[in-house]
């Protein structure tokens, strides 16, 4: 489950999205719960959604329970670093660094192939 980065993040580290996980801080950008923050408390796999730490409901019951958010729905605003988050951080910076770009050479040696 992947969530986009937000913009600061996206510079940063010059990737796009990544694989959310618990202890991110995130940010809900449509829905019911837009606007709202919080640390990310759960990444519930199964039903393919994220419990964050203030958006909760009540039951009828009285119990207060976390409610599952989209991970799509949300932007990363601050994330868990460890030596695994990096060491993605930096594979994915590095696809992306030549893709499609073309050097001056092969720029003129395609132009040569008429």
């Amino acid at each position: 489950m992947s969530a986009a980065l937000s913009s600061e993040l996206r510079t940063k580290y010059g990737v796009r999205s990544v694989p959310i996980r618990k202890d991110d801080e995130v940010q809900v950008v449509r829905g019911t719960y837009k606007k709202r923050e919080g640390k990310v408390v759960q990444c519930y796999r199964k039903k393919w959604v994220i419990h964050i730490e203030r958006i909760t409901r009540e039951k009828v019951n009285g119990a207060t329970v976390n409610v599952g958010v989209d991970p799509s729905k949300c932007i990363i605003t601050k994330l868990k670093l460890d030596k695994d988050r990096k060491a993605l951080l930096e594979r994915k910076r590095g696809a992306n660094a030549e893709k499609g770009k073309f050097t001056p050479e092969e720029v003129q040696a395609m132009r040569d192939v008429d």
